[in-house]
């Protein structure tokens, strides 16, 4: 019995001195076995994939009580790149040795509780290799509670700091417990997770909810074994799963599978002491980044000794694109960034030396170092400025790039201060102001990444902003507000309130364009503190004593902020009771556009601009179009989570025709993402001015008289004053404003007096004109990598993923020129005018731009995963001979015969999987994700399998002419294999190739040239008009008797145009005045030319507008013409009558349009087409048109009513229903289809209001109800 209980006793002991928490025993040794891989495809059947797999045995060994050697041995590595079931894994010997050769060296690392601490490693063992140290550490790190088996908390992993749920199960026989970890990869607190080149693409967490572009889920499965030390993981698994689409991810997705085993082979106690070498820290279990810019996804190549390489790309691509774009080299480029990222700065200090000599060579070089990115591109120009051995037009260039494209971190942001104080960067005006707005845009980019923003970044900027203010320098204010509008730093508000009235803590009375300058240098600060840009916006709104335009562009900013419905409830309460109409019609047209928007960053914003129309459309729903407008038009796809936005502003003031301010731009959403396009605008201050007394003749009617009565003010220009602008321009891309420039009244006159025709050998016309003579010779290149934007993420195997978009463009023209002038010039270049001009050129114009999508696994030794790849090549060539005469108003143009095909545009795509590594960079692989059909068919060996979709089309469409021995064909083949749910990515995925191409044809007799001759001078057909027009009427009777008319409204447009032509030739036996003759001729020697002359009169008449055009086949046995007669009378009527055939008499057809607005009745427009007969061919296509109009009809809501009308005839109608919609009805032979109440995309114009009144703009309880 006493041996019975001393054994229960034993068994209890032993059970309670086992442990589940996870431990090492520090004077054991772990033997494991481990295996991970990487997959990335569509997880789909018969489309390509690529992986890699690393298999190795790991040695874990105590060095002391917490710190813990870990050892690989026997590792090993393979590629797979190609179609899962027909390829198989490759082994990648030379890069397994060479990732041994690191790991064979030992690595320590603290280990406590179940936790990785710091990780020590030999100086070198890259980060690299240490990172995939870490994806085995991994499965080390997990916390065991032995008092629950469901519990969460948030611990440091890989991925960062996330969130884990664990689940604990006990397996009964063995006693071993199984514990499941799930890691919320997408909302970690301090996630391992970098972006770079994205700061301009503003996060919108409105789109985001639409749908997400990338998910992540990480799964970790261990199986433990008690003991008394603790818990031993005898087997591990990790499954790391993520989806990526260019769209929404709730379609077809990219997959990307990270799998992990480990395996516990051995457990014994170490035999003896280990020794360890020098190490340092590598820091913790958190992935950390390496240095990424020149590890491009897109390529793999020896950067080894990288300034030869260099140099000789630089020397190829200069000598490849000497003439016109190669487009088979403009990859290459980014080959030349990559070397140049690994250049240090003595290099490039010595490739500028070897280049500096070689203009193009120099040109290149220049363009391409700004993508250096670092400390060492701020270095070089810092000695160029100095040296003052660059031009200041080579300097604007190259600096603009490069502090846009710069890395923006502490160091550089205040590196790049020193240009600010450079004596040779304030040599020219315009450098200058590129180097101010420039370090804006860097501050912009160092904010974006850094929060709160450090204000020292832009204390330069608000610098001399206040010392513009004290000076009362106007342009020193205009540009530091610009820049400090590039910048948005919330730190800056305070200065710019300096600037605006009624905020400012002292009176302000500055320029009208500083003011502008002032509220837009919030636009960017309007995101980042939108109550703080609310507050003064809507100061500055309410002000009613400020002028018009500054009010209009602080409502602008103001609806920047996306303001709440309260705001706008308030902004609706004050414009009941505005008086400036000019400010009621912007906001109440701004106010209307965003009540339609249907992004989604303007969600909430669109409900509450609806209730505002609500409430102003019933007073101000008619104001006209004369007034200040703002339009905002868009659409947003939350299948792509795709959309576009563009906005247009005409600002005006209270007493002025001519806008003051006029601008425009555009956005685009994508992934959760904004992005400004490029913008456009114009500050017509001065030019206002001219206009300030009004336009003497100026009627309304928007009538020739009324431009002729703006020209004449126009020339007035004169009188403005020397010390102020005419007019300036900026422009901004991606929200940087990158140029602006102001045109002043000295500026206007160079120009005037250069071109005037008393201008003699001192004007640089001449001397341009004197260089052709001799022959002359351009030719420039552009490189510029539009943008490189990139996310990198963390995987459980210490690979990073990428989510990477390149877009590169090469832009180039050459032009080889010789002119003659006959008499040649000899006192003023009003000689031009009497003399004729013989040029002849030879030369190309066009881009290549390339497109690249990567996602996939980036590291400086291997690469794989899926790539999308475009190219969109365009080479227009210029070889032509021209010869002008200005006096004669006589044109002429001649071509070389087409001899061999001339591809003008295309634009080619795949997606491919791909493998490279480091070792092999020549053996990359590249295999399209989709097979061929007859592959894929091949590979489909089960019929229950589920089969996709295939689509192959391939078309080539060509028009040739016989005549001239050339022809334009347009050819295009798309490749998709795919699946319904897949929708929308299969758009992508596939071959995708379009051409546009100039070809050569068979031609009647040979082609010597091609002749264009177009001639605005003297008639060369003398004919009365009764001759004309009784030519004209005899064809119509000849037709009339021949052919029956099939319906009375076709009688009665012939019945009119028979009236009319009888009215003309009562009233008038003038002279036609002919409007231009043009020729379009092929030349072969001294035959008869070839082609088609065409030719256009103007008959004068009494309150009607005539016009006559006569196209005749010339050449041998023809008599093909083209007759038409258009006629445009004061009631808003037009008309035209189309003959064309054998003298005009085979086909037949007219058209007709007005408008009309009787009293009583609504405004209408009317338009039909009617035709007695036409050829087959244009009958066949207009069946085919016609068949496709009732299904298209339903998709925009209109209805089909089956009704007999007027046969060979289409007639349609527009009538304004109410103040904001009409309806619209299209009447075809057999049916009718109608829509009513379709919303005005802009407000209609009231009549009472197209009187505009520039003395008085205001309104005194006018439209109230």
């Amino acid at each position: 019995m006493r041996g019975i209980l001393l054994c229960s006793l034993v068994a209890l002991a032993t059970c309670q001195s086992v442990r589940y928490d996870i431990a090492l025993n520090p004077k054991k040794t772990y033997e494991y076995k481990y295996v991970g891989w990487v997959n990335f495809g569509l997880g789909m059947p018969n489309l390509a994939e690529s992986a890699v797999k690393m298999m190795c045995k790991v040695k874990i060994a105590g060095v002391s009580a917490q710190a813990f050697m870990l050892q690989v041995s026997d590792l090993a590595f393979e590629e797979f790149n190609g179609f899962p079931g027909k390829n198989g894994f490759n082994p990648a010997p030379k890069l397994a040795q060479r990732i041994a050769a690191q790991l064979i060296k030992p690595l320590v690392f603290d280990y406590a509780g179940g936790h990785i601490g710091d990780i020590h490693a030999a100086a070198e063992v890259s980060d690299a290799v240490v990172n995939i140290v870490r994806g085995i550490l991994s499965f080390f790190e997990v916390t065991v509670k032995t008092t629950q088996r469901i519990y969460e908390m948030e611990e440091v992993g890989i991925h960062g700091m996330c969130q884990s749920n664990y689940a604990i199960e006990e397996n009964m026989e063995t006693k071993d417990w199984i514990i499941t970890q799930v890691v919320d990869v997408s909302n970690c607190r301090k996630k391992a997770a970098m972006s770079m080149g994205m700061a301009a693409a503003v996060p919108d967490k409105m789109s985001q909810q639409r749908g997400l572009s990338l998910i992540t889920t990480v799964r970790y499965v261990y199986t433990v074994k008690p003991t008394a030390e603790g818990g031993v993981i005898t087997r591990a698994h990790g499954l790391e799963q993520q989806y990526f689409s260019p769209f929404n991810v709730k379609g077809g997705s990219f997959k990307m599978q990270a799998m992990k085993e480990m395996a516990l082979l051995s457990e014994s106690v170490t035999a003896s002491a280990i020794t360890l070498g020098p190490m340092e820290n590598k820091g913790n279990l958190v992935y950390k980044f390496v240095r990424a810019e020149a590890n491009v996804p897109i390529m793999m190549q020896n950067l080894a000794d990288p300034i030869p390489k260099a140099i000789a790309l630089i020397k190829h691509l200069a000598a490849a694109n000497n003439y016109q774009i190669d487009s088979a080299t403009t990859e290459e480029t980014i080959k030349l960034y990559q070397i140049l990222r690994v250049t240090p700065f003595e290099g490039l200090d010595a490739m500028w030396r070897q280049v500096a000599g070689n203009k193009d060579h120099r040109r290149w070089f220049l363009d391409m170092i700004a993508e250096v990115s670092d400390a060492r591109v701020l270095k070089f120009l810092e000695m160029r400025f100095q040296a003052r051995d660059m031009s200041a037009t080579e300097a604007l260039q190259t600096l603009i790039l490069t502090m846009n494209h710069l890395n923006a971190v502490h160091d550089l942001v205040e590196m790049a201060k020193m240009f600010l104080s450079m004596p040779f960067c304030k040599s020219n005006v315009h450098l200058w102001n590129t180097v101010v707005l420039s370090y804006g845009s860097l501050v912009h980019k160092y904010c974006a990444s850094n929060t709160p923003c450090p204000v020292a970044a832009v204390q330069p900027l608000v610098d001399m902003a206040m010392e513009g203010i004290k000076s009362g320098n106007e342009a020193t204010m205009v540009l530091a507000l610009k820049a400090l509008g590039n910048a948005g730093h919330p730190g800056s508000i305070k200065t710019i309130m300096r600037f605006l009235p009624g905020v400012a803590a002292t009176p302000v009375n500055l320029p009208p364009r500083v003011l502008s300058a002032a509220v837009q240098s919030m636009r960017l600060i309007a995101v980042r503190d939108p109550h703080s840009v609310q507050d003064i916006t809507m100061s500055l709104f309410l002000q009613r004593k400020l002028p018009s335009e500054i009010r209009m562009l602080a409502f602008m900013i103001l609806f920047d902020t996306k303001p709440t419905m309260a705001v706008v409830s308030t902004v609706t309460a004050y414009l009941q009771e505005e008086k400036d109409l000019h400010v009621v019609s912007f906001a109440l047209s701004y106010l209307r556009s965003f009540a339609r928007s249907r992004t989604p960053d303007n969600h909430f914003l669109s409900t509450a601009c609806s209730i505002a129309m609500k409430i102003l459309t019933p007073k101000f729903g008619r104001i006209g179009f004369f007034y200040s407008k703002a339009m905002h038009f868009d659409w947003f796809d939350d299948d792509f989570l795709i959309g576009t936005a563009a906005e247009v502003f005409i600002l005006k003031g209270a007493s002025n025709i001519i806008p003051s301010d006029i601008m425009m731009g555009g956005k685009f959403y994508s992934i959760g993402r904004i992005l400004q396009l490029l913008e456009f605008g114009i500050h017509a201050e001065g030019i206002k001015k001219l206009f300030s007394g009004g336009i003497p003749g100026f009627k309304g009617d928007l009538s020739f008289s009324d431009f002729q009565a703006i020209v004449s003010v126009l020339k007035n220009w004169e009188n403005l004053p020397s010390d102020k602008p005419a007019f300036s321009a900026f422009s901004r891309l991606f929200g940087q404003e990158w140029f602006f420039a102001d045109i002043n009244k000295d500026f206007i006159q160079s120009i005037v007096r250069a071109l005037s025709p008393s201008a003699g050998k001192e004007s640089p016309l001449w001397t341009l004109i004197e260089n052709m003579k001799r022959g002359a010779s351009w030719h420039w290149t552009k490189p510029f990598l539009i943008f490189e934007a990139r996310y990198l993420q963390a995987t459980t195997l210490g690979l990073p993923v990428e989510i990477s978009k390149y877009y590169q463009a090469v832009n180039g023209i050459t032009i080889n020129a010789k002119a003659a002038v006959n008499p040649p010039l000899t006192q003023h270049l009003g000689q031009l005018m009497s003399s004729e001009i013989s040029m002849e050129t030879d030369g190309y114009i066009g881009f290549t731009k390339d497109f690249w999508v990567f996602y996939g696994i980036n590291t400086e030794l291997f690469q794989c995963g899926s790539e999308f790849k475009g190219k969109m090549p365009l080479a227009i060539p210029l070889t032509f001979a021209a010869k002008i005469n200005f006096q004669e108003k006589k044109f002429e143009f001649d071509f070389p015969p087409c001899k061999k095909e001339i591809e003008l545009f295309s634009f080619s795509s795949n997606v491919y999987a791909v493998s490279r590594n480091i070792e092999e960079p020549a053996a990359a692989k590249m295999t399209p994700i989709m097979p061929s059909i007859i592959d894929c068919n091949e590979q489909v060996s089960s019929d229950q399998m589920l089969k996709p979709n295939t689509w192959h089309p391939r078309v080539q469409m060509c028009a040739e002419s016989n005549i001239y021995g050339a022809g334009v064909c347009a050819e295009y083949e798309l490749r998709r294999e795919y699946y319904q749910k897949e929708y929308p990515l299969y758009y992508l995925l596939g071959y995708t190739h379009f051409a546009i191409k100039v070809v050569p044809a068979q031609a009647i007799k040979a082609v010597d040239k091609i002749h264009f001759e177009v001639n605005a001078g003297p008639s060369r057909h003398p004919m009365s008009t009764r001759q004309l027009l009784e030519t004209l009427r005899r064809l119509s009777e000849e037709t009339t008797q021949q052919i029956r008319l099939p319906s009375d409204s076709g009688t009665t447009i012939r019945r009119a145009y028979r009236s009319h032509h009888n009215n003309v030739m009562e009233s008038s036996d003038a002279t036609p005045q002919a409007m231009f003759n043009i020729k379009a001729f092929a030349m072969s020697g001294n035959q008869k030319p070839e082609g088609y002359d065409a030719a256009m009169f103007y008959t004068p008449e009494a309150n009607f507008h005539n016009a006559q055009l006569i196209v005749s086949h010339v050449g041998e046995a023809t008599n093909w013409k083209m007759c038409v007669d258009t006629t445009l009378n004061p009631n808003a009527e037009a008309k035209a009558h189309i003959r064309w055939g054998a003298e005009c008499q085979s086909y037949e057809m007219s058209v007709r349009a007005a408008a009309a607005h009787l009293p009583g009745s609504k405004p209408t427009l009317k338009a039909k087409v009617h035709w007695t007969s036409v050829p087959e061919t244009m009958a066949e296509m207009g069946r085919t048109i016609e068949s496709y109009i009732p299904g298209m009809a339903f998709l925009f809501g209109f209805y089909q009513q089956h009704e007999g009308n007027a046969k060979q005839e289409v007639s349609a109608s527009v009538v304004a229903a109410s103040a904001d919609s009409f309806d619209v009805k299209i009447e075809f032979p057999e049916y009718t289809i109608y829509r009513q109440a379709i919303a005005v995309p802009m407000p209609p114009a009231s009549f009472q209001f197209l009187q505009l009144d520039t003395r008085n703009t205001t309104i005194d309880g006018v439209g109230s109800v």
